[in-house]
């Protein structure tokens, strides 16, 4: 269901959906230059609405902001909207008392970590796709969310700086390597194992 998210300097759109028998939330934090219509976040938030989750896809910028190419790279502003994001979350009736986890793809996931360091243990759970978390790096060591670290076989650079990222968490932690994906996971199946890998996080950290 489309929503306005009204915050302190802007209102934002989003989609929010809950299942009638949810146990948790996942909130998407979209990389530069996507949006809540990315297909690869579509597609694994049906497959976590199918397992009792919620899901929120939202735009971290409005329409006038995204065509600053510097806003899109901004990561403590995209952190920022993500926290005032959350905050509405809490003050929703519908998902007021559901345990809530970040999926952020790319340098969404630098605003997913650096949210959930904000937030302590009221996240608690994080899941990084192709994601930039060296972006976060002040905020890592004060990440308590369990957080998974996916990145495709074939994408070394993003490897490499994910490593970096993995061993400066002392969260619960985990990094999975996709074979054969590249940076998008454009390549047949890949997007499959990712929303597995995703969903299998969020059951094990969102469930009372």
């Amino acid at each position: 269901m489309e929503t306005d998210i009204p915050l302190s300097s802007v209102t934002l759109k989003g989609d929010l959906i809950i299942p009638n028998d949810a146990f948790g939330i996942v909130v998407f934090s979209h990389g530069s230059g996507s949006s809540r219509f990315s297909t690869r976040n579509t597609f694994v938030a049906q497959l976590i609405r199918k397992h009792h989750m919620g899901t929120l896809l939202f735009d971290l910028l409005t329409e006038e902001e995204d065509q600053d190419y510097e806003k899109r790279f901004d990561i403590e502003l995209l952190t920022q909207r993500l926290i005032e994001v959350t905050q509405w979350l809490q003050r929703n009736e519908a998902t007021e008392t559901l345990p809530m986890g970040y999926f952020g793809a790319s340098t969404g996931a630098a605003s997913a970590l650096g949210a959930s360091a904000y937030f302590g243990s009221m996240i608690r759970a994080v899941v990084s796709r192709g994601g930039r978390p060296d972006l976060a790096f002040n905020a890592l060591p004060s990440v308590i969310a369990a957080t998974l670290l996916i990145v495709g076989g074939r994408d070394s650079e993003v490897i490499d700086l994910n490593r970096f990222a993995y061993e400066n968490l002392s969260c619960i932690r985990q990094f999975e390597i996709v074979d054969g994906a590249t940076h998008l996971f454009e390549e047949p199946g890949a997007m499959e194992q990712v929303a597995d890998l995703a969903v299998s996080w969020f059951e094990q950290y969102l469930k009372p």
